[in-house]
């Protein structure tokens, strides 16, 4: 029998969704935390709780890992629904890259610090991110005690944060120093996509990512109109090109995927690399839907993710994995595609594998992280419970969580935010909004 000690925290009398390698599930379970990591996973009976520092009763819900989101733009909270309804180049070039060239550290940092709060209240505990002034959404994550993945996006052009392209390779160099030790956050090398960055800097991001041993993360295959472009200058696929110059590696993920083909598939398999799916947003910018399941067919790890709250409009990966266990039934007319328990995969076990944090996080394990929620199950909408795994896929919400442990800190506690003040996040976040009307004549339709 497992004996508490004193400094544990106990979660207990709820079903254990483990995501382990065998998809072990515990109906009357307990998880004990000791410090930031598990040491306990296992039948309630089998544990002696009386030494806990606490016991959190889970009131017959679901106790589970924390989802991972593995690809954001957190601080575009601060454009949540600027410019809606519009195609990606129109919106991208139009509206959202002439709105980041406004930016500043302190938006960013308030962007960020309201993400931080709307993942962690919806269950989320680790985030991908790639944005402007990167080192802002690194220290929103450490101050609220979410996991991160960041990197500062790298392209062609100017930057507002950094300038010309060589500083901002050396203000990623900075990042990386920076936060080398951190528990939270960890950075990555993520220029944006084939046709906002030319082949030397693509090249050059490869380089560092392989250097310091750390993810590189960028935009591939998005849309038709990305495939044409990149075909008219280098006659290859976006995957081809990445390929064609070595930057293909088992430490990318390519976000989004869309535009892809076999042989393109093919390539992202032989390379070991990594995908995120973000179909919500793909929808909204009717870019298409990613072959995902061809994609895992081919033994290619698939992670979810929201994009950004301006092209999705949330970032409850609740809703996120609802959409994708059904876009793919309904575009290839294969009810059995995508079941929840693929699905649920990849929001938890394979988006840590994406991330290279496969040994910390992702499931409920002895020895790793404690990342850990609990989903709230004494509800209409969650009532008959035949089958755990598909609830939470078809039937729970962002809005069900009510307890979230991140690196075995309560962060959520009874659906109330702990780790800072929520309503002075979003009250900045209304200041910076007023700045922005201001400064793009923007009027609401």
């Amino acid at each position: 029998m497992h004996k508490a000690g004193e400094k544990d925290i106990v979660i207990t009398n709820g079903i254990v969704v483990t995501q382990d390698d065998s998809g072990a599930i515990v109906e009357n379970g307990s998880v004990c935390v000791s410090e930031d990591r598990i040491s306990y996973v296992g039948n309630a009976g089998s544990i002696d709780i009386l030494g806990a520092g606490r016991v959190m009763d889970a009131a017959g819900g679901i106790i589970m890992p924390g989802l991972i989101n593995t690809h954001t733009h957190a601080a575009m909270t601060c454009f949540r629904g600027l410019a809606d309804d519009m195609e990606l180049m129109d919106w991208l070039n139009n509206y959202i890259l002439p709105a980041e060239a406004r930016l500043d550290y302190e938006t960013v940092y308030t962007g960020a610090k309201l993400a931080c709060a709307e993942m962690m209240l919806s269950g989320t505990t680790c985030f991908s991110d790639m944005y402007l002034f990167e080192d802002a959404v690194a220290e929103a994550a450490h101050a609220a005690g979410m996991r991160a993945v960041v990197g500062e996006v790298l392209y062609d052009f100017d930057s507002p944060n950094y300038g010309p392209i060589d500083n901002g390779f050396e203000y990623t160099r900075h990042l990386i120093e920076k936060w080398r030790e951190d528990p939270l956050v960890t950075i990555a090398v993520e220029p944006h996509s084939p046709y906002l960055c030319a082949p030397d800097l693509l090249e050059r991001a490869a380089a560092m990512a392989e250097k310091y041993d750390i993810p590189l993360i960028i935009h591939l295959a998005e849309s038709k109109q990305e495939r044409a472009t990149i075909l008219e200058r280098y006659g290859k696929s976006p995957v081809a090109h990445l390929a064609g110059i070595g930057a293909l590696s088992p430490r990318v993920l390519a976000c989004h995927c869309v535009d892809v083909d076999e042989t393109d598939i093919e390539l992202l398999s032989r390379w070991g690399v990594k995908v995120s799916h973000n179909p919500e947003s793909n929808m909204k910018l009717a870019s298409g839907v990613a072959p995902v399941p061809a994609m895992m067919e081919a033994g290619i790890c698939v992670g979810l993710g929201t994009d950004g709250p301006a092209s999705n409009n949330n970032l409850d990966m609740f809703m996120e994995m609802d959409t994708a266990a059904k876009i793919h039934k309904a575009i290839l007319l294969d009810p059995t595609v995508m079941n929840a328990r693929t699905v649920l995969a990849m929001a938890t076990r394979n988006a840590a594998r994406a991330l290279g944090l496969e040994n910390e996080t992702g499931s409920l394990e002895i020895g790793k992280k404690a990342d850990i929620i609990v989903v709230e199950t004494n509800k209409p909408h969650m009532t008959p419970m035949y089958d755990v795994v598909s609830h939470l896929v078809y039937s729970a919400s962002g809005s069900d969580v009510a307890t979230v442990l991140i690196n075995g800190r309560l962060v959520v506690e009874n659906k109330r935010l702990l780790a800072f003040d929520v309503h002075e996040a979003m009250a900045a976040m209304g200041k910076a909004a007023d700045k922005i009307r201001t400064l793009h004549n923007w009027r609401s339709n």
